[in-house]
Formats: structure tokens, sequence, C-alpha cells
């Protein structure tokens, strides 16, 4: 910014000196010792911008580029108004760059303010000198050389109580937004989502090094239902050993009443967003995706546990240990037990879940439902993953409406090309209206997959050249506008047949 503004004024004095053609503004433009000052000090800052762009150089260099660069940019500044003719006040200009200056670094770069006031007297301590100087060489008719020195001197203070009392505020809000976003041993990095129950931030924790996932409950969500189902959440979620389930590590709340849960950090890509940016999966690759995801499911059913919210979104893809494309099922915000009595956090006529992944019984009978209701949801997921589209499209209505009463269309007719027989077959059964014509659970699903022996194999050879050549790209890549619009978990109240945000 300072060499932007620098490089403006240079060229603005250019142009007034071009065409005012009044001494002694115009005299020897811009190739006189002031204007070459002026380009060598928008040089050095335009220096500092190139180096430090990257954010990759160890703070010590850091520190190293912002202390020498911003003296050494005033100091060109200085002389720039030093060789200037008196009758143009060079030494209020002088002040006046050098504030300019010192102010915009005390904004932007985190310094306390000792480190402030030593750079800021190293960048003015010349001004009273150089003022001299200047009107020593040409006396002034108003007042003696000592009389301007004396007013730079004043005004060379302020450059430095000015610059040194804007870095007391801005690095005092640092600091207290950094203990904001401290949460007991975690401190809060950067966010990363926001699911059905709470916002999920990447965090760094005070003593281990083990990437970790904070889930944050709002203070606005933490309702007596909300609260809930937010620590029903995470005591059941980390009853969970399979290693394609998300692993809790800590759960707590802060003095404020923040909520919070760590986890595992994932550092892939949803299944989501990985379609909406790399088009349909191959066969042989969604089948290895969904044997995981099975085992995930087969370890809930069997203690009794149901996601209620499977879809793209909740299946993140990463590497662990080595092996790329390694499924993990995450968000339990929906999970139910269906072990004992009502759980106490579903409100009366409501039903919970993202309604394109919804089983009809779901709908229907949503106190009965059993494992088969997520197999449902897994059998969509596999159908978006396979052709890019959900299996029936609209509001949440009319999608409820399909769920209830139609068929859906065979994946190879929506691809608009062929599909391995056996694993179409698999994924329209699982999207069957009827439980009982579905695979009857999560390990007969995966066996069914097993099964497809149309399907080659996904082998890991092909997993981590995939992980090489897009994997990174895609992480980094900004949301398309077909991901904003993805599907959301939402309460519908079927009594009021409307839908609300959960």
């Amino acid at each position: 910014m300072v060499f932007a503004i620098s490089a403006g004024f240079f060229v603005a004095g250019w142009i007034i000196a071009a065409t005012a053609r009044l001494r002694p503004l115009s005299r020897g433009y811009p190739a006189d010792p002031s204007s070459l000052f002026h380009l060598a000090s928008s040089v050095v800052f335009l220096a500092m911008a190139l180096a430090t762009r990257r954010g990759v150089l160890p703070a010590a260099v850091l520190q190293t580029i912002d202390a020498a660069g911003t003296v050494l940019g005033c100091w060109l500044f200085l002389l720039m108004a030093a060789n200037m003719p008196t009758a143009l006040r060079p030494d209020l200009m002088a002040v006046l760059v050098l504030l300019a200056t010192l102010l915009y670094r005390a904004a932007l770069v985190p310094s306390d303010v000792a480190r402030t006031v030593r750079i800021s007297v190293l960048a003015v301590a010349p001004v009273p000198f150089a003022t001299y100087a200047a009107y020593a060489r040409e006396p002034s008719a108003v007042a003696s050389p000592g009389v301007f020195t004396v007013y730079a001197a004043l005004w060379s203070a302020i450059d430095v109580l000015l610059p040194a009392a804007t870095s007391r505020v801005i690095y005092g809000l640092r600091q207290t937004v950094k203990e904001a976003r401290r949460l007991g041993q975690y401190t809060l990095v950067e966010k990363i989502g926001e699911g059905g129950m709470g916002v999920v931030y990447r965090a760094r924790h005070a003593l281990l090094r083990r990437p970790t996932a904070i889930k944050l409950l709002p203070p606005e969500r933490a309702g007596q239902i909300d609260l809930a189902r937010f620590e029903r959440e995470v005591q059941l979620t980390s009853l969970l050993t399979s290693p394609h389930t998300v692993s809790i590590y800590d759960y707590g709340h802060t003095p404020d009443g923040i909520f919070y849960y760590a986890m595992e950090y994932l550092d892939g890509i949803d299944l989501e967003k990985l379609v909406c940016r790399d088009g349909p999966l191959t066969p042989d690759r969604v089948v290895h995706i969904l044997e995981q995801v099975c085992g995930a499911l087969e370890e809930a059913h069997r203690a009794g546990l149901i996601h209620r919210d499977i879809k793209p979104a909740n299946i993140l893809l990463c590497e662990r240990g080595g092996v790329p494309d390694f499924a993990k099922v995450v968000d339990f915000g929906l999970v139910k037990s269906v072990k004992g009595a009502s759980d106490g956090v579903t409100v009366e006529n409501t039903v919970p879940g993202t309604p394109h992944y919804m089983s009809p019984e779901a709908l229907t009978t949503p106190d009965s439902i059993d494992g088969r209701s997520d197999l449902y949801a897994l059998g969509a997921v596999a159908y978006f993953l396979l052709t890019g589209q959900v299996v029936f499209g609209g509001s949440a209505m009319q999608v409820f409406g399909h769920q209830l009463r139609s068929r859906p269309v065979p994946p190879s007719k929506r691809l608009g090309r062929r599909l391995p027989a056996k694993l179409e077959a698999l994924v329209l059964a699982a999207l069957a209206k009827e439980p009982d014509e579905r695979p009857e659970s999560a390990r007969a699903f995966r066996d069914a997959l097993l099964a497809c022996d149309d399907v080659p194999s996904w082998d890991e050879r092909r997993a981590a050249a995939w992980w090489r050549d897009r994997g990174a790209a895609l992480r980094r890549a900004r949301p398309e506008e077909s991901e904003k619009s993805a599907p959301r978990t939402l309460v519908v109240d079927l009594a009021a047949k409307g839908d609300a945000v959960l």
C-alpha cells in the first residue's frame, strides 16, 4: 500500500511538473535528486511487499525486513524532502510523509509499543538535522533555521507518539481476539466448515502437535434441545472405534458458556465438493469409498446407533497413515439410539435430516426407523457419486413426495452411459421404498459391493496418483456455485409442511 501511494504521488508529480511549467516545481523533474530519492523509496517498499507476500519466511526474517525496510524507506523519503526547494516547506513534507508511513505500518504490522517506538525513532531521528541543513542552505525570510528545526523536532515527536498509540490499540485488540479464540488448551486457527449442529475450526493444542478440529455450539444455539443434541453427539460418537469414523479427543465448555468438543483434524475433501469440482466418480472408486463407509455404519448400527444424516458432505476423503482415499464419516449431530426410550431432543411433528438423502420411512414413521434408513441414504450417496446428480430434485416438499412415490431413474440412464450392471442394481435396491427390499445390514451392503465382479478394483497406486495430481488443488479451490447451493440439513415441520435450517 505504501508503495502504491508513493508511486501514485511520483506519477502525479511528474504530470504536474510537465503541465504546470512552474519553477521551482518543474526544475529537472523527474531526474532531479528529490525525484530519484522518491523513486528509490518506492522501490524499497515494493521490495518489502514482494519479499513478504507469501508469508513463509521465519518470524525473525520478517521482523528484520519490517524494521530495516521501514527505516530505509523513511530515510529516502527524508532525503527526497531535503532536496526540495525550501519554498515548498520540505520540513512539513517530510514529517507528513513519515507520519503516514509509520501510521500505516503500526496499523498493519503486528508489533508491540516498544518495537514501534524504536522503529519510529530511528525513522524520524534525522528530520531535525535535515531541516536545519536545508534552511541553512537556503535561508528563509520568515524565520531562522533554528526555528524551523524546533518545529520539525516537535512534529517528529508526534510521528513517534501517534504510531505508538496506534500499535498499542491494534496490538491490544489482536491479543484480545487471540484470547477470545482460545478454548481451554486449544487455540482456534481458522474456520473450516459448518454442520447441522455447529461450526468447525482447525485448532492448535497448547502442548500436543496432533492436528485437531474443534466443533463449537454457538451461544445463540445453546438452548436446552440444541445442547442436549450436541452433548449426545459427542457422547455417542466417542463410543465408536471404527477407523472410518471421526475420532473424538475431548469435550468441554468455556466459562462464558461456549460448548465444544475436539476431534481429529481431517485434511481432505468431502464428497459433495469432490463431485462438484471434479465431476462424477468412476464405479471402482465409488465401490472403494462405499465399502469403507459401510464399515463405519456397521459398527454404529451394531451399537444401536443410526446416523440419520448420511450424505456426501458428511463423508470425507483424506490421506491417513500414508493410505490415500481413506473415507471418514463425520457429523453425528442427528445420531439416534434405537435402544431405550425417546432421546428427548426431537420436537414433535418434525423430521431432521437432508431431504435428498432421507428414506421414505424417516418421513412416515421417524420414531421406528432402523439402520436400513442409513442404507437408503448411502444408496442416494452412491447415485450422486456415479451421476453427479441427486436422485430427486426440487424443493424439500417436492423431494419428499418423490421419496414416497417416485421410482428413481436408473443411474446409467441419468448419466447417459453404461454402468456395471451389478453395481447399478445394488444402488437401486438400496433406494427401494420398503426397508425389507434393501440390503438387510451395512455388512450385507458391503458384501454386495465386494460381489460386484464387473467392477475393477480401485488400487492404491491410482489413488495416490489422483491425490498427487488433483487432491491438493481441489482442497485449495474456492467453492463453486453448485457447492453453495448443496443440500443442507433441515428440520422439517411436517404439520406445517414447511422447513427450517437446523
